[in-house]
């Protein structure tokens, strides 16, 4: 039995969930937070692993430190230990930080089409840098896309990592530099899936496969 902790990105909308998945899940104009894990974390359970997809503190009102804050204090809440600790999108960022913040509870970082952040890096500064949506990046972010991460990268060098490329998402750009980034560092794991940004919605058989597998490698 393996302890999942699943940190979305981003809190998507229900149309844009629904645009991406190509049918209507849910109904308009709402957000799914931790929700857009739901179709894997039935899986997950059906093969007793524990998992856990709370959905961030809104984004607008509480930073990057929040959020890894909130997620550390869930895992130590819970006792867990040997975390499969999972980052889809933005969640790349803060399962960094935490993972920095407490490094002995963490079996395998896995970032799915996310933002892998070097030292001093905020969300805003990764897709700058990636020439991400030039109107996006003018038109400014919420409080937790502008903050920094600091942290030593000694601290979680020696911590088996998964980076998922999805090769269909608008998130490209931005994960190419990543693919780039861990292409030479050590402890590192690839995968690609033909999908878009959001496989939990449009290839999610495949992603269970893959978590299913990562609970039977830590």
């Amino acid at each position: 039995m393996a302890d999942y902790v699943l940190v979305h990105g981003g809190n998507l909308s229900t149309d844009t969930w629904n645009k991406l998945a190509k049918r209507n899940d849910y109904p308009s104009g709402e957000y799914l937070g931790g929700k857009v894990w739901d179709k894997v974390i039935a899986p997950l359970r059906k093969n007793s692993h524990r998992v856990f997809a709370p959905t961030l503190l809104d984004e607008n009102n509480y930073d990057l430190s929040d959020h890894i804050e909130q997620i550390c204090g869930l895992i130590k809440e819970h006792k867990l230990k040997d975390v499969i600790l999972i980052g889809a999108s933005y969640g790349g960022m803060v399962i960094t930080g935490v993972a920095v913040k407490i490094k002995e509870k963490i079996a395998l970082l896995v970032y799915l089409d996310a933002a892998f952040p070097d030292p001093g890096q905020s969300l805003f500064n990764i897709l700058s840098s990636a020439k991400y949506d030039p109107k996006i990046v003018l038109e400014g972010f919420p409080k937790a896309y502008t903050e920094k991460l600091y942290y030593d990268p000694q601290k979680i060098e020696s911590l088996s990592k998964v980076y998922i490329q999805c090769t269909e998402s608008s998130f490209l750009s931005v994960t190419k530099l990543v693919k780039q980034k861990i292409s030479k560092k050590k402890n590192w794991q690839f995968f690609e899936l033909p999908t878009s940004h959001i496989p939990q919605a449009t290839m999610s058989d495949k992603l269970i496969e893959l978590f299913l597998y990562f609970g039977n490698i830590t």
